[in-house]
């Protein structure tokens, strides 16, 4: 542990610039060994993680919305991935994983600046490059996650607009704050692969934007239903197995924190989908496809932050509670507060990595199986932190949130018209139809 982050995820590099010689399965830089396995694993787990974005994400949200909005859906997945890859290489990552202070990092590798093909992670034993790369996939799929929340109503070029500016004053601070040695890091807050940075900034922002940007036609009583359940339960499959990359593969290395967290993500996934199974058949009399995999992707949320310090029985617990919760976060969201999150992206993601985040500490005791807490930590005491974790990110990404859309609705415009609505965000934004006929 560095400053009460996990060291893998601290990019402790000294760019080394000499030939590399290959010896007992590492390579050595300069007297910096580069472990060949660890390098194979997350270059193996960074194209997981990009799976799961494109297709992963773009056909599970494409198959939930109306045939008339399918490729304006997958056009805002495949340009939010490329954008965010370039404000990555440009300045976010040194801006979340330098040196700075507390809240944010350093100015020192702007467009990676200094980051050659000997420069290595210390720490876990791979090319720097790698881990910019990695980084990198997270970064692009968080902002992709926000999209579930204003589909079939957007503006194409007020979705690249604010996906950028979120990334920068959002995604990128937080990221620091837990991941880059920043102030929460110091205090300890435990989140493996992104409850926090990922889950909570994601959903609470999904919501506001909601709010702000209005529900759709009909809502919620005539919301037309998903045109491919099949499409969804298709992206879906393609996240659940790229997850395995999102969390194994925070472990930055091929062992047995990254086993562990495989098998209590896949756990906990396979709880909640029966979870969600088993509350659609009580309450409907039957359940649905859409309903199952819906559980499936709660399940994976729920565990993500826990899923690297937890053992198998900790990722069952997830799985059962956060299916619950999120189940009925929906309808909360939905029927409640009357906020139009159309794909349920506070309900599923946000719901549920905060609470895998609260529960972290319980469950990383060795009762579970799981590695246990700071010398001098208690369960109650972790839990604090992990709540001043999600409280301080849940209140900075709303505000944000807020300040973004009134700052860009009068550049771009927001909302398309009624007009647009009804005509199809295909036609109407994108001149294409994703079907030679529609209903």
């Amino acid at each position: 542990m560095h400053g009460g982050v996990p060291t893998w995820r601290l990019p402790e590099n000294r760019a080394k610039a000499s030939e590399c010689r290959r010896q007992s399965g590492t390579w050595e830089t300069g007297g910096i060994a580069m472990d060949s396995g660890n390098t194979a694993w997350i270059l193996t787990s960074t194209a997981l993680v990009l799976f799961m974005t494109l297709p992963g994400l773009a056909l599970f949200y494409a198959g939930l919305v109306q045939a008339r909005n399918v490729l304006s859906v997958l056009m805002h997945c495949m340009g939010i991935a490329c954008a965010m890859s370039l404000v990555w290489f440009a300045a976010g990552y040194s801006l979340a994983f330098t040196d700075g202070n507390g809240w944010i990092g350093g100015l020192s590798k702007l467009m990676l600046a200094g980051i050659g093909r000997d420069s290595v992670v210390e720490s876990a034993g791979i090319p720097e490059t790698l881990f910019v790369m990695f980084q990198m996939t997270f970064a692009i799929i968080t902002p992709a996650l926000i999209v579930g929340a204003f589909v079939e109503r957007i503006r194409f070029g007020a979705v690249m607009l604010f996906s950028i500016l979120w990334l920068v004053i959002v995604y990128v601070p937080v990221t620091h704050w837990v991941w880059g040695g920043g102030w929460l890091a110091e205090m300890g807050v435990m989140d493996f692969a992104g409850g926090i940075v990922v889950h909570a900034t994601a959903g609470m922002s999904a919501l506001v934007i909601a709010w702000m940007l209005g529900a759709r036609r009909g809502f919620p009583d005539s919301v037309h239903p998903p045109h491919a359940p099949w499409m969804v339960m298709v992206g879906a499959a393609m996240l659940w197995v790229g997850w395995f990359g999102f969390n194994a593969g925070s472990a930055l290395a091929a062992g047995g924190d990254a086993a562990m967290a495989m098998i209590a993500t896949h756990l906990s996934a396979a709880t909640a989908s029966l979870v969600w199974v088993v509350i659609e058949r009580i309450r409907f009399g039957r359940p649905s496809l859409i309903g199952l995999v819906t559980g499936t992707i709660a399940g994976l949320a729920t565990v993500t932050p826990a899923s690297g310090f937890i053992g198998p029985s900790g990722g069952v617990i997830l799985g059962l509670i956060g299916g619950v919760l999120c189940y009925f976060a929906v309808d909360f969201v939905k029927r409640a507060l009357r906020i139009d999150d159309s794909l349920d992206v506070m309900a599923v993601h946000g719901v549920g990595g905060i609470t895998g985040t609260l529960l972290t500490g319980f469950l990383a005791s060795a009762y579970f199986g799981g590695v246990g807490l700071a010398d001098g930590q208690t369960a109650a005491g972790q839990f604090q932190v992990q709540l001043i974790g999600v409280a301080v990110t849940v209140i900075w990404s709303a505000v944000a949130t807020w300040a973004l859309v009134k700052i860009i609705t009068p550049i771009v415009g927001f909302r398309v018209s009624n007009q647009a609505e009804l005509e199809g965000l295909d036609l109407a934004e994108h001149g294409e139809a994703g079907y030679r006929f529609q209903p």
